[in-house]
């Protein structure tokens, strides 16, 4: 089983984020500003916002496994078609489409995990899980970005479909199919089960969490190449791509989550995550390699952190009838945060510079925190106990 889910988390995010490397050869050769050629990720991760919830209310009665199952395979069928795209337009409606596809991972591995695990140790459980996903939007960058510049675009792409596609072929395999709960028991009323979902303060703070962090995380990277690879700093796409290597920092921080809530509590365990990714932003102010290199390294260890701890908070606290629809407004949060916050944060790179952009992303990181340590009463009792 966390085989199977780690394959499937690791060919979703290397499709999903696929082309935030190569985003200043789509601005070069579409002749767009950085603002617009982030549309080529934010595009797919805002459908993906779109169709999550649905999607987690569908798994209620359909059940997890067979919604895992058609995620990772179109996804990956999209995945091999994107190459062809014969102009942005049709690339955009494309990422789109895929976007929607992938949404059916995401929005319910968390109950999935609930469900074949129970909760106890679910933290770790998400932690490990959220390790896998990291592996993907690492691979996928890295691939994307080293084969840009002989391939092209296009190739790009077609490689990190082409890695995809096995690690998809793996989940298939692979992926349990019985749980503890079968589908028909899991919930007499799917809307009462989003409304559940959306009325626990200690939930809704976790899904601000998700949206603003992801958004501040997001947009960073974003603007990454354009950073790396103009002046002064001047590298070649190849070696600019290596600053995707941090994600390997933040897989192993999302896989120790359980030991920081064990240690420390669900609630100060966020608050470090998000201060720690603060950290790292303000480190990339100077136009210096080794300290922006250092920053995003500071930044995704911390993001994947309070990530982890936030989601498995979450999947914890969500009512047993509503766990598919509490994991899909989780998702939805954290993937709305994505395309919004990546577009907007692209766009104030694009007009202002970095130093905005430094900005807009801390005073996000800001408020999620402000929400975090404004949790009172009983959900502050509870997030002082170990997920």
């Amino acid at each position: 089983m966390k085989l199977a889910v780690a394959a499937a988390g690791i060919s979703s995010f290397a499709l999903l984020y696929a082309p935030q490397p190569v985003l200043p050869q789509l601005a070069a050769q579409f002749h767009l500003d950085p603002g617009s050629a982030s549309l080529a990720v934010s595009v797919a991760t805002g459908a993906l916002a779109i169709a999550v919830l649905p999607i987690a209310a569908l798994s209620e009665i359909l059940g997890r496994r067979p919604i895992i199952i058609a995620s990772v395979t179109l996804s990956v069928v999209l995945g091999l078609v994107m190459p062809l795209a014969p102009s942005y337009p049709v690339l955009l409606v494309l990422r789109a489409l895929q976007g929607v596809a992938i949404a059916g991972f995401p929005g319910v591995a968390s109950a999935y995990l609930v469900e074949q695990l129970g909760k106890t140790g679910v933290a770790a459980a998400v932690g490990a899980m959220i390790a896998g996903n990291t592996v993907g939007g690492m691979l996928g960058r890295l691939s994307a970005g080293f084969s840009a510049g002989a391939l092209g675009w296009h190739g790009a792409l077609a490689v990190v479909a082409g890695v995809a596609l096995a690690f998809s072929a793996t989940t298939i395999l692979a992926l349990p199919g019985a749980s503890r709960t079968a589908p028909g028991e899991r919930s007499p009323n799917v809307l009462s089960g989003v409304g559940m979902a959306l009325r626990r303060p200690v939930l809704l703070v976790q899904y601000g969490v998700a949206m603003l962090a992801m958004g501040a995380f997001v947009a960073m990277y974003n603007a990454a190449g354009f950073r790396l690879t103009g002046a002064p700093l001047n590298l070649s796409p190849a070696v600019a791509s290596l600053v995707f290597l941090a994600y390997a920092v933040g897989s192993v921080s999302s896989s120790n989550a359980g030991r920081l809530v064990a240690r420390f509590g669900r609630r100060r365990a966020v608050l470090g995550g998000l201060a720690v990714m603060a950290t790292g932003i303000l480190l990339t102010l100077p136009d210096s390699l080794p300290l922006v290199v250092a920053g995003f390294v500071v930044l995704t260890g911390g993001f994947f952190a309070a990530h982890a701890v936030a989601n498995g908070w979450a999947a914890a606290e969500a009512p047993e009838g509503a766990r598919g629809q509490a994991s899909g407004a989780y998702t939805l949060a954290y993937y709305l945060g994505s395309s919004v916050g990546g577009t907007l944060g692209s766009v104030v790179f694009g007009h202002f510079g970095w130093s905005w952009l430094v900005g807009v992303a801390v005073l996000w990181l800001g408020l999620a925190g402000l929400a975090v340590a404004r949790l009172t009463g009983r959900a502050r009792s509870r997030a002082a106990v170990p997920a």
